[in-house]
């Protein structure tokens, strides 16, 4: 039987980079531990239709909001349209006043006097104001938002406004942040998070002319952009930056839908970065999901959602229709009361939104892990193949040294991202190979009992996931820093973390084992082993076989990520909510329901004598776990502790399923047996 020696100074080296990653670990967990502040929003057009919808002041609903658990109230820049329906401003089309003219309607001598002067175009738009405040914000906006040349006041003392523009996209455009409404909602107690757009051929003046309004307001608290690009961009930027800094404001960052880092608006993220990360992660339930979801479950879902995604600022929007027994104003009342008492219980405070410290682990620990990863490559190289003990060395300082170089430069982001991979993908499997040679010095002799395998199984499991832990500490390191916490940069090579060790644990066996034998072990090395299956009679079994593996890898590999389109099944998303609420972090479904099992397999198996290709697949199956429990940690955005505590979970759950599975093997044998279909020897 041929021996694999495990090099013990690169096992030193590894343990080193252990020590490196804990002490980074440690210092994000702080930093993590001290940003949990999460800022309730909802928008102020909300809260104003709710009112008007229950018949109920609005000073009354938003005292209500507030008490409920509303910090603050989103103010979008307001539109000719908004402003004609709340009175603040009359929008008529030329048109529609000479079709009132000619038609005998129009009574009002000013309106007679300018159309029969020729002062009145069917093509134009005109805005009649009330307020004197609201009128010149009105006039300013259009100015800005045109130019000078296509807005002019026909009557200063009935303020009236000719504009120049279509009449049906003028009334939608975004004009400016209504001053009048920040007041109030000030005034009211609650937290400002302004909503401007950018401006075509943006200019210094419509910069200004925003933060203009903004500097007579007290208590705004955030900046979130509308549309696709940040206010500034392209060349004014810096001046934005600089009105930003003024007034201390936190800038949004807008979760996509498919939960992989945020809506794409140009210059933001160079902005929050010249901000010194004072930015806050924003998520809002999309507008066509939420009237799917009971408020018990969207309740729910803010829950995990600013415990698992570093959510910091939610944006939640009314529920439409009342609940039985409720009036509409109750339901929402309840669902935001709910919201806050979940998020207090699970930890959290209410508040402005908390911000991260602008946190880059120090170079050289960075290097201590990055050695102990290329330690990690270089021993399982010579686990696959040994080689001589000096060209192991000189591997390892090799590589170490080109991949150190570009961190003590300063850079090395590339370096990273590779170490972070290298440890996904490795240290599962130098997990499951250590346990497949301990497996090979151990006499299997009187261990098929089934208590033998139950006890073998557990502690076995406990131990490979802790060797597996180390991979996670080492990718929950290296690339721990505030970019990777607010999804500014992410990990890249999620599907190969998922594949990659199983091709490699494949090696691995191959390496040790003879797969067509199942007594006798030989020589044969991997090679000629690929050679006899590529070689293999194929039946109709075989095929079977092969396309229910190709579903599974459909499936697997399709469910990593964000934009597979694999189906989830209903019973599986329940299945979901109900692990979500019995426990801290939910484990992963092909840890606990695949993996950790397959692993309980893998030693019935070996200590039964099974066919050795059973035993093989077990190990693979069992390696997705050990794969995915690494992953884990790739998740920047999730807290260390909840990655940690989630594979945790994860093991415990599969430690209970495991045991099922080998009972329920356990039982199909003794059937097999009474009813005659295998016989008793084989048992």
């Amino acid at each position: 039987m041929r021996e694999f020696k495990y090099n013990k100074i690169l096992l030193l080296c590894i343990v080193i980079g252990l020590a490196a990653a804990l002490t980074i670990v440690w210092q994000r967990h702080k930093i993590e531990e001290s940003s949990t502040i999460i800022e309730m929003v909802m928008e102020y057009e909300d809260v104003v239709e709710l009112a008007q919808l229950e018949g109920v002041p609005t000073d009354h609903v938003m005292q209500r909001m507030k008490e409920a658990g509303i910090t603050s109230l989103a103010v979008y820049e307001t539109t000719l349209e908004k402003l004609n329906k709340s009175g603040k401003v009359a929008v008529l089309s030329g048109a529609q006043l000479m079709q009132q003219y000619y038609t005998g309607m129009q009574g009002d001598v000013v309106w007679r006097n300018l159309i029969e002067t020729g002062r009145i175009q069917a093509e134009d738009v005109y805005v009649v104001g009330r307020d004197p405040q609201v009128f010149a914000e009105v006039k300013e906006d259009l100015i800005e938002r045109l130019s000078p040349e296509r807005v002019t006041v026909l009557d200063s003392q009935r303020q009236i406004l000719a504009v120049k523009a279509n009449y049906e996209k003028v009334v939608k455009w975004n004009l400016g942040l209504p001053s009048d409404e920040m007041r109030y909602v000030s005034g009211q107690g609650f937290y400002i998070v302004a909503r401007p757009s950018n401006y075509t051929k943006v200019e210094k003046e419509n910069v200004e002319g925003v933060f203009d309004r903004l500097s007579g307001i007290e208590n705004v608290s955030a900046l979130i952009f509308v549309g696709d690009e940040a206010l500034g961009y392209p060349d004014l930027l810096p001046l934005t930056l600089e009105k930003v800094k003024g007034k201390q404001l936190t800038l949004g960052l807008i979760e996509h839908p498919l939960q992989l880092q945020f809506f794409k608006q140009e210059g933001l993220v160079p902005m929050a970065i010249a901000n010194d990360y004072k930015a806050a992660r924003v998520y809002v339930i999309p507008k066509d999901e939420q009237p799917k979801l009971k408020s018990a479950e969207a309740v729910q879902r803010w829950i995990v959602t600013d415990q698992e995604r570093n959510i910091r600022i939610n944006l939640l929007r009314k529920y439409d229709k009342a609940e039985p027994g409720k009036t509409l104003l109750e339901t929402n009342l309840e669902y935001v009361a709910n919201v806050r008492d979940g998020l207090i219980a699970s930890g959290f405070s209410i508040g402005k939104a908390g911000v991260f410290h602008p946190y880059f682990p120090n170079i050289f620990l960075l290097v201590a892990i990055t050695v102990g990863a290329v330690a990690a490559g270089v021993l399982f190289l010579s686990l696959v193949r040994p080689f001589p003990v000096g060209y192991q060395y000189a591997l390892f300082l090799l590589l170490s040294l080109v991949f150190a170089f570009p961190l003590l430069k300063g850079s090395g982001n590339a370096v990273r991202q590779a170490v972070a991979l290298c440890s996904a993908v490795i240290f599962p499997v130098l997990a499951m190979t250590w346990q497949l040679d301990r497996w090979r010095k151990m006499s299997i002799e009187g261990r098929g009992s089934l208590m033998g395998i139950i006890k073998d199984g557990i502690g076995g499991l406990i131990i490979t996931v802790m060797l597996s832990m180390v991979g996670g500490m080492y990718v929950a390191a290296v690339l721990g820093d505030v970019r990777f916490f607010l999804e500014m940069e992410i990990f890249r090579g999620v599907k190969v973390t998922f594949v990659a060790p199983l091709l490699l644990i494949t090696i691995i066996y191959l390496a040790r084992y003879n797969l067509f034998e199942n007594e006798v072990e030989d020589e044969k090395d991997i090679w000629s082993q690929v050679v006899k299956l590529l070689n293999y009679p194929l039946y109709i079994k075989t095929l079977l076989i092969a396309a229910l593996v190709a579903v599974g890898a459909w499936v697997f590999i399709g469910r990593s990520g964000h934009t597979a389109g694999v189906p989830v099944l209903d019973i599986e998303l329940k299945m979901r909510a109900f692990l979500e609420r019995a426990m801290y972090a939910r484990p992963r479904g092909k840890e606990f329901m695949i993996g950790h099992p397959a692993f309980f397999l893998a030693v019935m198996a070996l200590y039964r004598k099974w066919p050795r290709v059973v035993h093989y697949a077990m190990i693979v199956v069992a390696t997705i776990a050990q794969g995915s429990l690494v992953e884990t940690f790739a998740h920047l955005r999730t807290p260390v502790l909840m990655s940690f505590v989630r594979g945790i979970d994860g093991m415990v759950a599969g430690i209970g399923v495991g045991i099922v599975a080998v009972l329920a093997v356990q039982v199909l044998c003794y059937l097999s047996v009474v009813l005659g279909r295998r016989p008793v020897k084989n048992e």
